[in-house]
């Protein structure tokens, strides 16, 4: 009976060894009570408490947490009233002010974003709030970041997620926005059509210096071409003068190609033939020898 009773004593002291051996998990940390007061932190690793003595008062994840707060109420400046919905970006960096500095922490912050809010939206107007998202989300973030060091927590960024301005704002916007995306449309429409213009005008032109250089080059071109014929004429004239020099005809060779030119400008539609001195006898004498040639068949 005796050794029932110590086997069952050995169990029981080694369950509630078991139950006092705690493993912390990467990225956690557990705060430990002593006798109801803070007696410290575990961080990952293993750890015995003392039974009956120390008492884990709360597990604490030192992972970033994301907090989606619901729609709140706020009014501008200019007293337009929408909902805006926040979301907070927030990590544990001091467990024990996270366990004794504030109740419901996470209430907490969802009070303080709220009431942070509306204290800056109530100085803006509607226009720079809908704008003006970064520096919001910047003020926000550092009046929490700031209250919130008390209490064991960091807060590394916060974004309004939405902001919803009341239907009839929504429906004036969409037909701003409409009236708007219409204006540019047509100032494009206007932009190509000046373009367009434009280019057809310039083609237009190059086409015509086109055609004014094409006719200069073939002005040009004949031009060269009548000089190169003048040019070709007067170097053969010259070449047959060089040649008859240096043939070194007499006169009779010379009276004879006088009056062969004679006879080709006879030949031609000229009223008028001024005959030079020095052909004259030649023509004089050809003149009875075609008499004579003439009057020999009449005498037979």
């Amino acid at each position: 009976m005796e050794l029932i009773i110590i086997a069952a004593l050995l169990i029981l002291v080694i369950l509630i060894a078991i139950a006092n051996i705690k493993v912390v998990p990467q990225a956690n940390a557990y705060v430990l009570e002593r006798l109801g007061a803070y007696r410290c932190t575990w961080g990952t690793g293993l750890h015995i408490k003392i039974p009956f003595i120390d008492k884990i008062s709360r597990q604490v994840s030192l992972k970033e947490q994301v907090i989606d707060f619901p729609p709140q109420p706020v009014i501008t400046k200019d007293n337009v009233t929408m909902q805006i919905d926040t979301v907070v970006y927030f990590q544990i960096t001091d467990p024990k002010l996270y366990t004794y500095g504030v109740e419901r922490p996470i209430a907490a912050i969802e009070n303080l974003s709220a009431t942070t809010l509306r204290n800056i939206i109530g100085e803006m107007e509607l226009d720079s709030t809908l704008t003006s998202r970064d520096v919001i989300n910047a003020k926000i973030r550092g009046i929490l970041d700031e209250a919130t060091d008390a209490w064991g927590i960091k807060v590394n960024r916060v974004e309004l997620k939405n902001i919803l301005p009341p239907a009839a704002i929504q429906d004036a916007m969409e037909k701003q926005m409409k009236a708007e995306r219409e204006r540019r449309a047509k100032i494009l429409d206007a932009e190509g059509e000046k373009r367009s213009a434009i280019l057809i005008a310039e083609g237009h032109k190059e086409s015509a210096i086109l055609r004014a250089d094409a006719m200069k080059e073939t002005k040009i071109r004949e031009a060269e071409g009548e000089a190169e014929a003048i040019l070709s004429v007067q170097r053969a004239l010259a070449d047959s003068l060089k040649l008859l020099n240096e043939a070194s005809p007499n006169e009779q060779v010379i009276a004879l190609k006088s009056l062969e030119a004679f006879s080709k400008a006879a030949d031609g539609k000229a009223t008028k033939i001024i005959i030079p001195s020095n052909i004259q006898s030649l023509a004089g004498l050809a003149t009875s020898l075609r008499e004579l040639v003439t009057d020999a068949p009449k005498a037979e």
